[in-house]
């Protein structure tokens, strides 16, 4: 009997392209991928706006949408004004209270207001902006999957990313999180799906696993 493809739509973290996604793999034959890329804001749109332009991007009905870290933030928005059949966010957080400390002090001091984001603009440091220090070798690895590198989109993201004020949680969120995430601490996360030894930047070397979760939340 024949079924319909689902269509499957991927939003990736602050600052990254589309490149982080292409370790994963969902069976051809049954789904479809789109993978969305990051708008420049407009001058002092707030997250909910931009969320609204962003999800006439999502062009199929019951749709399954995909956030990874900031994008998670973003998709949870988003799926406000979408029909979905699954939402599900990866390395990020439901709700400001699963923030980590550092995140809430930066927020009630201001201080994401004196990253100097014109600084961070080359590859190298905004590697190291967006994922922490690591060794030169992961480093390496992990800066072609940084592209987006335009000044008013990374001050406006890192804001929304700090400030995110939502209390309730979305309905229906999929959250699927690594046990050593050093951004947003496990500590921190309630009702997820665990991915041991799974980091922050899980999607890309631990994408295997992460697939395979994927299918198993839409297909539960």
């Amino acid at each position: 009997m024949f079924q319909p493809k689902i269509h499957v739509y991927f939003v990736p973290g602050l600052a990254a392209g589309k490149e982080i996604f292409k370790h994963i793999l969902l069976p051809e034959e049954r789904y479809d991928l789109h993978i969305l890329e990051w708008l420049i804001p407009n001058k002092k749109e707030s997250l909910q706006e931009y969320a609204e332009r962003f999800s006439k991007q999502v062009l199929h009905e019951n749709a399954v949408l995909i956030g990874v870290s900031f994008g998670g933030v973003v998709v949870q928005e988003m799926s406000l004004f979408l029909d979905l059949k699954k939402l599900i966010i990866i390395s990020s957080v439901k709700s400001k209270f699963e923030l980590p400390k550092r995140l809430q002090y930066a927020k009630k001091t201001k201080a994401y207001k004196l990253v100097p984001t014109k600084l961070v603009l080359s590859i190298s440091d905004l590697t190291k902006f967006s994922i922490g220090p690591k060794s030169k070798k992961r480093l390496a690895l992990y800066q072609e999957y940084l592209s987006v590198r335009d000044k008013d989109y990374l001050d406006w993201a890192i804001e929304q990313m700090v400030c995110w004020d939502r209390e309730e949680e979305v309905p229906n969120v999929n959250h699927i999180h690594g046990g050593r995430d050093a951004v947003f601490p496990i500590k921190n996360i309630k009702d997820y799906i665990p991915v041991e030894k799974g980091t922050h930047v899980m999607i890309m070397y631990k994408a295997n696993t992460v697939s395979s979760e994927i299918v198993k939340i839409i297909e539960k």
